[in-house]
C-alpha cells in the first residue's frame, strides 16, 4: 500500500468512516464471505445477471463488505457504483433518483468517480482501434465520418432495440460534439445522460430531446449505459445499494413503494446480463413485517434461511456475523502493522499486543463483552492511541488508562523509558400492498 492510500484509512477511521480504498489490507475473518462475493462476480462476468444481499446487525461490517467488493470487482475489470439510501435525495420508490446517484457514482480502477465519459471514450477508442486495425487510415478525411458510422452500427446491435432511442441520440450528439470540439455542450448532455434535471433546453434541442429521465424509462437507460461498459472492454457492472433499511424511516406510501421497487428490480435482475446488484440491510429490514417480509413475492423469493447454527453463505441473503474479540484484535495487529509511525520502536513498545487486549476490554466493557457493536468506537480509540504515541515521545497510553503492563520485552522497557534509538519490537405493520410503481 502506499503513502496516499494509508492516509487515507487513517484518516477515515478517524472519522469513524470506512475506507474507499486499502481496507483489504486489513480485512480479516471474512473469508469465506468474500469469496461467495467473488462466486457472484464470476457468474456475472460469465454473463448471468443477479442480486445479492448483504444481511447483517450494526457493526456486522455490511458498508465494509461492501466497499471491499467494490474495490474486488474493480480489480477484476468491472464498473463498479455505490449508493447510499437516502429519505431526502434518494426515495427509493422513484427509480430516475436511483439512476442518477448509481450513474454519477459510476468508477473504475482508474477513475474512482464519474467514470461514464471516460466509459464512453473509451469505448469509442475501442471503435477506432478496430478500424486502424481493418485497414482504415485515421488521417484519412472520412475517418471520422467512417468511426461515426460503426458507432451507429453498434449502439444498434447493443442496444438491440431495448434502449430509449433518446439514448441513442444522445451517445451520437456527444460524439459528433466532441468531434467539433463543442465541448461544454458534450458535458452538458453528459450530465444528461447522467440523470441530471438541470440541463438547459438548447443543449437538449441540439440531441432533439425534450423532458428529462423520468422513474418509467429509467431502467432502461440504465441497459444502455451497461450495454455500453461491456462495449468498452470492461467485466461488467456492480451497483452497491448501501443501507437498505433507511426505508423502513419512510413514510408508509413511500416506504410501500420503494420495497415494491425492490421487487422489480430483484425480478428482472436476471435480464440484466453481467451486471451485479448488491443492497445491505439489516435482519429487522428483511424480517419484519415493515419490510421486506411484509411483501411476500419478494420476501419468499430472497428469504433467509437457516439451519441452527448453518446458514449456506449461496443463498440470496448473504449474512455476516458479529466482530468477536479475536478479530477486533486481528484488525488492529493489522492496523498497528500499517501505521506510518516516526518512530516505530516506540509504537511497537506502547501499543503492545498486551496493551492492545486490554484496550479492546477496556472499550466493549460497556456493552457486556459485545464487540459486535462497537468496532467502529474501537477503531477511533485505537488509532486515535497509535496517534498520541507518534505525536508524543512521553505518551505512555498504559498509563492513561490505567492498566496494569504486561510483561514486557527489553526493547519494549527501553522504549517505555524514553530511551532513544531503541530497535522495533514484533511486529412489525400490516403486509405491504403490491403494486407496479414504473
Amino acid at each position: 500500500m502506499d503513502e496516499r492510500d494509508k492516509a487515507h484509512v487513517f484518516e477515515q477511521l478517524r472519522k469513524g468512516l470506512v475506507p474507499e480504498r486499502g481496507i483489504d489490507a486489513f480485512a480479516v475473518g471474512i473469508e469465506k464471505q468474500r469469496a461467495e462475493l467473488a462466486r457472484q462476480l464470476d457468474l456475472v462476468a460469465a454473463g448471468e445477471g443477479s442480486i445479492k444481499f448483504l444481511r447483517g446487525g450494526y457493526g456486522c461490517g455490511k458498508t465494509f463488505m461492501a466497499r471491499l467488493a467494490i474495490l474486488d470487482a474493480q480489480e477484476r475489470g468491472f464498473v463498479t457504483s455505490f449508493v447510499v439510501v437516502s429519505e431526502n435525495d434518494l426515495r427509493f420508490h422513484k427509480f430516475e433518483e436511483v439512476y442518477r446517484k448509481a450513474v454519477n457514482e459510476l468508477g473504475t480502477k482508474t477513475c474512482p468517480r464519474g467514470a461514464l465519459g471516460d466509459i464512453l471514450d473509451r469505448w469509442i477508442a475501442r471503435i477506432e482501434d478496430s478500424l486502424i486495425a481493418a485497414g482504415a487510415d485515421e488521417d484519412a478525411a472520412d475517418f471520422d465520418s467512417r468511426v461515426r458510422a460503426k458507432l451507429d452500427e453498434e449502439l444498434a446491435t447493443l442496444t438491440g432495440g431495448k434502449a430509449p432511442q433518446d439514448f441513442v441520440r444522445v451517445v451520437q450528439t456527444i460524439f459528433d460534439l466532441k468531434q467539433k470540439g463543442e465541448l461544454a455542450d458534450a458535458a452538458s448532455l453528459l450530465s444528461w445522460l447522467s440523470g441530471s434535471p438541470n440541463v438547459a433546453a438548447s443543449v437538449k434541442k441540439l440531441a432533439g430531446i425534450k423532458g428529462d429521465i423520468g422513474t418509467s424509462d429509467a431502467l432502461a437507460y440504465l441497459r444502455g449505459v451497461l450495454e455500453i461498459i461491456k462495449a468498452a472492454g470492461y467485466e461488467g457492472l456492480l451497483i452497491v445499494i448501501d443501507e437498505a433499511e433507511t426505508i423502513l424511516r419512510m413514510r408508509t406510501d413511500s416506504r410501500h413503494k420503494s420495497l415494491n421497487g425492490l421487487r422489480q428490480i430483484s425480478d428482472a435482475s436476471g435480464d440484466y446480463p453481467k451486471m451485479l446488484w448488491m443492497f445491505t440491510g439489516t435482519p429487522e429490514f428483511f424480517d419484519s413485517k415493515r419490510g421486506v417480509a411484509g411483501l411476500p413475492p419478494l420476501h419468499d423469493r430472497i428469504r433467509f434461511l437457516a439451519h441452527g447454527r448453518f446458514a449456506s453463505l449461496r443463498q440470496a441473503q448473504l449474512e455476516l456475523k458479529p466482530f468477536d474479540r479475536e478479530r477486533l484484535k486481528n484488525v488492529s495487529l493489522r492496523l498497528r502493522e500499517m501505521y506510518p509511525a516516526a518512530d516505530r520502536g516506540r509504537l511497537m513498545a506502547r501499543i503492545s499486543d498486551g496493551f492492545l487486549e486490554q484496550l479492546v476490554d477496556k472499550v466493549t466493557e460497556g456493552f457486556k463483552g459485545d464487540v459486535g457493536v462497537v468496532p467502529r468506537q474501537f477503531l477511533r480509540e485505537f488509532v486515535t492511541q497509535m496517534d498520541m504515541v507518534d505525536e508524543h515521545e512521553d505518551y505512555v497510553p498504559i498509563d492513561q488508562y490505567g492498566f496494569q503492563p504486561d510483561v514486557l520485552r527489553p526493547e519494549e522497557q527501553a522504549a517505555l523509558s524514553g530511551q532513544p534509538d531503541s530497535p522495533p519490537g514484533e511486529a412489525e405493520e400490516d403486509f405491504v400492498p403490491q403494486q407496479d410503481v414504473w
